[in-house]
């Protein structure tokens, strides 16, 4: 007996539209807040997350049942706003490599998550795009570099500059030390 996923990926598959719509309806929240930190505002966010589903529900049948579907359907959301800033990404410099750069863990909870979202779209479209899929997402540099067809050492240095300006902006907003921010050092 198929299980619930599986029954409404195969009716997404066959056109049905109100599959579909309970699809979207599933994960479409909690994909926005993906798009939502790639993007530089919320119609930007709406337009790469569009653009996300359409490229799910063409791809539906390429989906083979195994591992995840959602972690299969979150590497198409992903890959469609990296697509997005592609274009951006092209003027970045190559820059010196950084020996090691370490994002500890914090806790999300001390701080305000909408705030956070917007300082990230606040930054610079490469820096941005750098800090999700290092920090965020949990792609090497290595990955990154081949993604965005930059070195690793450009991947490095602009992860890097993204979280010294995080690391000041969290300061400035929350007005704390740099003791509260071990998560950006």
């Amino acid at each position: 007996m198929q299980n619930e996923e599986q029954k409404l990926i195969k009716s997404c598959i066959n056109g049905q539209y109100i599959a579909q719509k309970k699809l979207y309806d599933l994960y479409a929240s909690k994909f926005f807040a993906v798009t939502l930190r790639y993007s530089k505002n919320h119609d930007e966010a709406e337009d790469i997350l569009q653009d996300a589903f359409i490229k799910i529900f063409d791809n539906l049948q390429q989906f083979q049942f195994k591992g995840s579907f959602e972690g299969w359907m979150r590497r198409i959301v992903v890959n469609t706003a990296i697509e997005y800033y592609r274009k951006s990404l092209i003027g970045f410099k190559e820059a010196v490599e950084f020996e090691s750069i370490v994002v500890q863990d914090f806790d999300i909870q001390t701080y305000d998550y909408d705030q956070l979202i917007n300082l990230i779209q606040d930054l610079p479209v490469g820096y941005r795009t750098i800090f999700n899929l290092y920090a965020i997402e949990g792609y090497t540099h290595i990955q990154i570099a081949e993604i965005l067809n930059i070195s690793e050492g450009t991947s490095k240095s602009q992860f890097s500059r993204a979280r010294s300006i995080l690391k000041e902006k969290v300061n400035k907003l929350f007005n704390n030390k740099s003791d509260d921010t071990t998560f950006l050092d």
